[in-house]
């Protein structure tokens, strides 16, 4: 289980989050939704460590992230795939090279390194591809090649950040196909930052609007798409309205 406990995060002079609290279920997909900038991704970076929070904390199975030290940091992170948000491949290494990469650093026998490489690029629809360079795929194709790298460690916990951003409605569509093929087979929990709602609400078991450094409302697709406050029914309609209309609307009940 992964739960947030009022963080708080700011750079400089603007607050990021603002008291930021949910807690995220053994086995779920829990989709965090808001607008450029409401700090999503600030939140997902808390879960590895890679940001700390100026209060609250952010706890995984029960341990304080930012408590822990370089040893429990690296043994945390062993358990947490991270797909980023343009994959973040070494262009100068294959496909297999940069699968094998996180392998090698848990000294695993070869032969389980390669079974878990051709295992991951399988699950992805990548087979055949283990050569081949960066530079030689497509946007899409490098987005699978991140979540089979993030697969072939066999985490518990599965971050994405943005997975769908830059792709065509088709590829986004496969890339959501894949996420759940991922989350059935693997029995991964997991937490996706997105601002694509197509993708929120084909792969989220909960969906959590991010707001002002909080959470605006939870709650299950269904009744996300049946909420009545204005902030989260404009944002998952892509409405326009005022923005002083809706910083004065009351937060919703559904919770």
């Amino acid at each position: 289980m992964i739960v947030f406990n009022d963080v708080y995060k700011r750079f400089g002079a603007k607050e990021v989050l603002n008291g930021f609290s949910l807690e995220v279920r053994d086995g779920e997909t829990m989709v965090i939704i808001g607008h450029s900038g409401s700090g999503k991704s600030v939140a997902l970076k808390h879960v590895v460590g890679l940001l700390n929070p100026d209060a609250g904390d952010v706890q995984v199975d029960g341990a304080v992230v930012h408590d822990l030290d370089r040893d429990g940091l690296t043994a945390l992170r062993s358990g947490i795939g991270f797909v980023f948000q343009f994959a973040a491949l070494f262009d100068s290494m294959t496909v297999r090279e940069n699968l094998e990469l996180g392998l090698k650093r848990q000294r695993l026998d070869p032969r389980v390194i390669e079974e878990r490489v051709h295992e991951s690029l399988a699950l992805v629809d990548l087979e055949g591809a283990e050569d081949k360079l960066p530079a030689e795929l497509s946007g899409g194709m490098r987005k699978r090649v991140g979540l089979a790298r993030a697969i072939a460690l066999r985490p518990q916990y599965l971050l994405y950040d943005e997975p769908t951003t830059g792709l065509d409605p088709v590829t986004s569509a496969v890339i959501n196909q894949l996420m759940v093929r991922t989350r059935e087979k693997l029995g991964v929990t997991g937490i996706v930052v997105t601002h694509d709602m197509t993708s929120a609400y084909a792969v989220g078991d909960r969906i959590a609007m991010l707001y002002r450094g909080q959470v605006r409302q939870v709650g299950t697709v269904d009744q996300i798409r049946r909420t009545h406050d204005p902030i989260v029914r404009q944002f998952i309609e892509g409405r326009p309205e005022a923005a002083t209309d809706l910083q004065t609307a009351p937060p919703g009940v559904e919770r």
